[in-house]
C-alpha cells in the first residue's frame, strides 16, 4: 500500500514537469467530452447564532456521475469549491461548469447573504424567568428555560415547509438537575442528556426546554429538516379495526340495554305510581279503622258491662225478683244484640276497605319489575357519558324499589293475616249478637208465659255468655291495639312508598335522557372502524410525503434532484477562559510539504 502511495506521488510529480502543450491538449480533448449524471443531492448547511439569526449558508453537491464529462449545475453561489480533487470549478454567473470523473462528484457552494431559509427559527433564553442575552447567560447559575420559534418563512421557499419535518435536538450535560422538555424526548448520552423534538410538516411551534443549572454553557442547538415520509404501517391497520368493530357492537349493546333499562324503569315508575295509589287507599282504609278501634272497644265494654248487671240481676232471689225489671230485660238484651250488629258492619266495613286496601298494595308492589343488573352493566352504566347524577339517581331509585319489594315480601304473612283474624272477630260478634237476639226472643216468651222455671236456665245462659265476652272484649282490646300500631306504622311506610313513587318519575326521565345519551353514542360510533381507516388516511396524506418530488434548493434550474436536506446550527454557549500563554505563531509549510499532507 505504501509503494502504491510513492508511485502515485511519483506520477503526480512528473506531470507538474510535463511540458505545457500536453497538459492543454488534454484539456481540450476533456473539453469537448460531454458527462451524464444520474442525480443530485444536496445538503444545506447554516449556522445560526444563538438566537436563531442566520450567520453563514453553503450547499454541498453530491453528483453521480455515470460518465466522466462536462455537466452544469446552477446555483445562486458567491463562491464555489471543489472537493473531489484540484480542478478548478468555472462559475459564470449562476452557471457552475463542472469536469467531473465517473462516480460521486462533490462540490460547495456558499450562497449570497440575503439567501432566505424556508423556516424562520427564533430562540430566546430566561434566567430565573427574566430573558437574558445568550453571551451574558454562560457561566450563570440558576432557573434556565430556552425557547424555540419556528415558523414559515413568508420570504423562503414554502414548498419545504409544507413538506419537510424538522428535528430539533440538542444535549445538556447531566449535571443540570429537573431536566424538562414539554412535548419532547429526552435520552441518556453518555455525560448528556440528548433533548429531540419533532416538528410536522406545515406546523409552527414553540418548544420549550427548562433546567436547574450550574455555570451554564452548551454546544448549541441542531435543528435537520428532511422530506417527512413516515413509515406507517398499516397493515395492522384491520386488525385495530376489529377491534374498534367490537367496540362498536358493545355500545350497541349497551345502548339495546339501556332501552331494556328503560323499558323496565317506565314498568316500575308505572309499577310505583299504582302502588303510591293503592297504598293511600290501604292507608286510609287503615287509619279509619284505627279511628274506630277505640269506639268498638267502648262499645264492647258497655256489652260487657251490661251483661255483669244482666247476671247480677238474675242471680237474685227470685221471690225478690222485680218482675218489672225483668220484662225491660229482654228489650236490653235486643238493643246489645243491636249494638253487637253494628258493630259487625264496622268490622265488615274494616274488612273490605282492608281487602281492597290490601289488594292494591300487593299489586303495586308486585308490579315493580324483578329487574336484577349484574355488577358488568351497572359498571357500563357508570362508565356512559350519561349525566353523573341521572345515573346516582337511578342506581338509588333501583335499590330503593328492590329494597321496598324486599321489605314487602318479608312481611307479607303479616298483611295476610290481617284478613282471616277480621273474617273470625266478624263471624264471633255476629254469633254473639244472634245468641242475645234468640235469648231476648226466649226471655220474651217466657215472660209472657210467666214459667219462672225457665229463669234459672236464663241465668245460667246470661251467666255463662258474660264469662265468656271478657276474654271475647280481651282479644278486641288486643286486636284494636294491633290496627292501631299498624295504622301508625304504615304511615312511615306510605311515605316511603310516596318517595319511592316521586323517585321512579325522575328515575324514569333519568333513563330516557341516559338512553339518548348512548343511542347518539351508538349513533356516532356504528360506523367507527370506516371513520377509524378514514382519520388513519387522512393523517396519512398529512404527514406522508413520499410522493413529494424533491426540488433543489439552489436553483430551479438543476434537474434529477434526487434529495434536498437541511442541517442548521447555532453556536455555542462557552464560558470564555483567559488565554494562559499566547498561542505560538505556526511555521508556514513548503509546497512540496503542503503536496504531500494530501497524501498522508
Amino acid at each position: 500500500m505504501m509503494r502504491k502511495k510513492q508511485l502515485l506521488v511519483v506520477a503526480l510529480s512528473c506531470s507538474l514537469f510535463l511540458p505545457s502543450f500536453l497538459v492543454n491538449t488534454n484539456l481540450v480533448k476533456a473539453e469537448l467530452i460531454e458527462g451524464k449524471f444520474t442525480s443530485k443531492d444536496e445538503v444545506v448547511y447554516a449556522t445560526l447564532n444563538a438566537n436563531g439569526a442566520l450567520n453563514d449558508l453553503y450547499v454541498v453537491n453530491t453528483i453521480d456521475m455515470a460518465s466522466a464529462g462536462s455537466i452544469i449545475d446552477y446555483g445562486t453561489y458567491t463562491s464555489v469549491k471543489n472537493l473531489t480533487d484540484l480542478k478548478e470549478l468555472q462559475q459564470e454567473g449562476q452557471i457552475v461548469r463542472i469536469d467531473a470523473p465517473e462516480g460521486k462528484f462533490y462540490y460547495q457552494g456558499n450562497l449570497e447573504d440575503d439567501t432566505q431559509l424556508p423556516w424562520d427559527v427564533t430562540i430566546s433564553y430566561k434566567l430565573d424567568g427574566q430573558e437574558i442575552d445568550p453571551v451574558a447567560l454562560a457561566g450563570k447559575s440558576g432557573s434556565v428555560e430556552i425557547i424555540i420559534e419556528t415558523k414559515a418563512n413568508e420570504n423562503g421557499n414554502t414548498v419545504f415547509f409544507e413538506n419537510y419535518l424538522l428535528q430539533v435536538s440538542l444535549l445538556l450535560p447531566n449535571t443540570y438537575r429537573n431536566i424538562d422538555a414539554t412535548d419532547g424526548i429526552i435520552a441518556n448520552a453518555g455525560k448528556d442528556k440528548q433533548i429531540t423534538f419533532t416538528v410536522m410538516p406545515g406546523e409552527a411551534e414553540t418548544l420549550t426546554i427548562t433546567a436547574d443549572a450550574q455555570s451554564f454553557e452548551f454546544d448549541g442547538i441542531q435543528i435537520a429538516a428532511l422530506p417527512s415520509t413516515l413509515p406507517i404501517d398499516t397493515s395492522e391497520m384491520d386488525h385495530m379495526t376489529e377491534d374498534m368493530a367490537t367496540l362498536s357492537d358493545a355500545i350497541g349493546e349497551l345502548n339495546s340495554g339501556v332501552a331494556d333499562l328503560e323499558d323496565g324503569v317506565s314498568q316500575l315508575n308505572g309499577g310505583a305510581a299504582a302502588l303510591r295509589k293503592g297504598s293511600v287507599q290501604y292507608h286510609n282504609g287503615i287509619s279509619q279503622a284505627g279511628g274506630a278501634s277505640s269506639e268498638i272497644v267502648s262499645a264492647s265494654k258497655r256489652i260487657g258491662e251490661a251483661l255483669q248487671t244482666i247476671n247480677a240481676s238474675l242471680l237474685a232471689s227470685s221471690s225478690e225478683l222485680d218482675l218489672t225489671s225483668l220484662t225491660e230485660l229482654p228489650a236490653g238484651l235486643t238493643q246489645l244484640a243491636a249494638g253487637l250488629t253494628d258493630t259487625v258492619t264496622g268490622l265488615t266495613n274494616l274488612q273490605e276497605n282492608y281487602t281492597i286496601a290490601y289488594q292494591a298494595l300487593d299489586g303495586s308492589i308486585q308490579g315493580i319489575p324483578d329487574v336484577q343488573l349484574t355488577d358488568e352493566e351497572i359498571a357500563a352504566i357508570t362508565t356512559s357519558n350519561a349525566d353523573s347524577s341521572v345515573v346516582e339517581q337511578l342506581l338509588a331509585t333501583y335499590q330503593a324499589a328492590q329494597t321496598v319489594k324486599a321489605t314487602y315480601s318479608s312481611v307479607k304473612g303479616a298483611f295476610d293475616a290481617v284478613a282471616p283474624a277480621l273474617t273470625q272477630t266478624n263471624e264471633a260478634v255476629t254469633l254473639m249478637s244472634g245468641t242475645l237476639t234468640a235469648l231476648a226472643t226466649e226471655l220474651t216468651t217466657s215472660i209472657e208465659e210467666m214459667d219462672l222455671s225457665a229463669l234459672e236456665e236464663l241465668q245460667q245462659g246470661i251467666a255463662g255468655l258474660a264469662a265468656n265476652y271478657g276474654e271475647f272484649h280481651s282479644g278486641l282490646v288486643s286486636y284494636t291495639k294491633g290496627i292501631s300500631q299498624l295504622s301508625s306504622s304504615y304511615s312511615s311506610l306510605h311515605s316511603g312508598i310516596v318517595d319511592l313513587s316521586g323517585g321512579t318519575a325522575g328515575l324514569e326521565d333519568g333513563v330516557d335522557e341516559l338512553h339518548n345519551g348512548t343511542d347518539e353514542l351508538y349513533q356516532e360510533t356504528k360506523d367507527l372502524p370506516e371513520q377509524i381507516k378514514e382519520e388513519i388516511n387522512q393523517m396519512i396524506a398529512e404527514y406522508d410525503k413520499s410522493d413529494f418530488e424533491p426540488v433543489s434548493f439552489v436553483s430551479p434550474k438543476n434537474e434529477k434532484v434526487h434529495s434536498v436536506q437541511f442541517v442548521l446550527k447555532t453556536e455555542s454557549i462557552e464560558i470564555v477562559e483567559p488565554e494562559a500563554e499566547q498561542a505560538k505563531p505556526k511555521e508556514d509549510k513548503g509546497f512540496w510539504e503542503l503536496f504531500l499532507d494530501l497524501f498522508r
